[in-house]
């Protein structure tokens, strides 16, 4: 959707199908006093019945008799000192969300409330740019499975939205964000809602290729090229799978001279737990496995497109985990890029076996100055955080810090968890250097500590998505369905990564 900026027009003048005037509970009538008198005070009288009061996710949608604008909404935002820029942008998904359903194909956004009230104090952006960022990201849609409509009963698409009164708004970024991180957003969603049919690995591969260019080169090693490179423990997931697997390395070089950041995305195209079989209920999620991998091209896609000065590589270790008769079977060592040898207790505990190759990989070939893994990589996340955070645990505490820092900005919330030494005698093992599980106790954090044990002394940061790469019910602004977490949060880190 194009997003315009009128830095002259009013809002009895500009001309669009809907016109979208954000109140607070604390509307005294002065803000769109002057559009109000041609309504005959239509929205003062509105306010005063109490038909609109202006409360959080409040809509109101009114026909207008004059003007170049045939319908208003009114949207709630809620108590004036109690207003943030989750809740602005829960606003917007919410407005643009009912506009889409309405058929309204072009609409505009007064910005006078925010400047009167000079909402959210020291923010990243400024008022509009957070009702906006939730309104784009709510008309997210996934309909390449669908029939198409018919012409005659086809809906307008919400093609343009246009700020008023909006100075400096067209500067500073505001625009490129929106126009970049949002689209690379639905991009990664639209990866993880793709049947893994239509999304094993070899299409992941071509997927990543597709993002090649003049900042961008990607590898893809296939199975032959991994034994040479040791790595038995990514290669025993896919052991059980007719599709081959595919381990994708992509390099951005953005002008730094500095060594990478790395960006570990787990790839498991689909997810049967191998042999350790998943019940069959719920399975067919599993194609959101790849959520990691999905983030992490959203994020070099964003990142190439904006031109940012870092340096990344992206690896994603793709590949199916299945129950093949060649499947690797419970009890099986297996022995990593590293040299440490493995015992698979749980084939299902498969994530930590392809991230803990690719931690190596990225180690051995780039000596990267962070390591940051993103990867749905445990249920027991979800047990700990509901659906709510991402579980975060590392071993380099300003890394963390920063990642705090752009979740706080983004809402793609973090949570620290520990890492405790004692963790490390829930994975001893009586045959190997490390066994894959740690037992039924302390799931989250001994997936962790698994990790940890290959990361060394790299600066390294492990981000469990699990519970929230992929919505069971709408929300205001992410519809349900793949979320495409990790890329806000991510490329706002890297934006300020020093």
């Amino acid at each position: 959707m194009e997003i315009k900026i009128e830095k002259n027009v009013s809002e009895s003048s500009i001309k669009a199908d809907v016109l979208i005037l954000p109140f607070t509970e604390e509307y005294t009538g002065t803000v769109y006093s002057k559009l109000d008198e041609g309504l005959q005070g239509l929205i003062r009288r509105i306010v005063e019945t109490k038909e609109f009061t202006g409360k959080h996710g409040e809509l109101t949608l009114i026909h207008l008799l004059k003007g170049s604008v045939e319908k208003a909404l009114l949207v709630g935002l809620g108590k004036a000192a109690e207003i943030t820029a989750e809740k602005l942008r829960r606003a917007g998904g919410k407005a643009l969300k009912y506009l889409k359903g309405l058929g309204a194909a072009t609409a505009a956004l007064s910005t006078a409330i925010f400047k009167e009230q000079a909402l959210l104090h020291g923010a990243q952006h400024n008022t509009a740019f957070y009702f906006i960022e939730g309104g784009l990201l709510s008309l997210y849609d996934y309909k390449r499975y669908k029939k198409p409509e018919p012409q005659m009963n086809k809906r307008k698409e919400l093609k343009s939205l246009t700020l008023l009164d909006a100075d400096g708004e067209s500067s500073g970024g505001f625009s490129k964000w929106l126009d970049i991180v949002i689209p690379a957003t639905a991009y990664a969603r639209d990866l993880v809602n793709t049947p893994s049919a239509d999304m094993t690995p070899t299409i992941l591969g071509e997927t990543a290729k597709s993002l090649s260019g003049r900042r961008v080169k990607v590898k893809i090693l296939d199975a032959d090229d991994a034994k040479k490179e040791g790595m038995w423990s990514y290669l025993s997931v896919s052991k059980g799978s007719t599709e081959p697997p595919r381990f994708i390395v992509i390099e951005y070089k953005g002008g730094s001279k500095g060594a990478p950041v790395a960006i570990n995305g787990k790839s498991i195209t689909f997810d049967s737990g191998g042999l350790s079989l998943k019940p069959a209920d719920g399975m067919e999620k599993m194609k959101y496995d790849m959520a990691g991998g999905a983030a992490a091209l959203g994020i070099i896609k964003a990142v190439s497109e904006l031109s940012l000065p870092v340096n990344l590589v992206a690896i994603l270790p793709a590949t199916e985990n299945m129950p093949g008769g060649s499947a690797t079977r419970p009890g099986d060592v297996v022995t990593a890029i590293t040299g440490k040898t493995i015992e698979i207790l749980n084939t299902d505990a498969e994530g930590r076996l392809v991230l803990a190759d690719a931690m190596g990989y990225a180690i051995k070939h780039y000596k990267p100055a962070a390591v940051i893994d993103l990867a749905t990589l445990t249920g027991a996340c979800s047990i700990a955080l509901g659906n709510e955070a991402i579980a975060m645990m590392g071993n380099n505490e300003p890394l963390m810090d920063n990642l705090k820092k752009a979740a706080a900005e983004t809402y793609e919330r973090v949570w620290q968890m520990p890492l405790y030494e004692e963790y490390k005698d829930y994975l001893k093992s009586d045959i190997a250097d490390i066994k894959n599980i740690g037992g039924r106790t302390g799931g989250l954090v001994t997936a962790a500590y698994f990790l940890s044990e290959f990361a060394g002394d790299t600066p390294w940061v492990h981000l469990d998505i699990a519970s929230t790469a992929f919505a069971d019910k709408d929300k205001p602004y992410i519809c349900k369905g793949a979320t495409g977490i990790g890329v806000r949060l991510i490329v706002n880190f890297l934006s300020d990564y020093k």
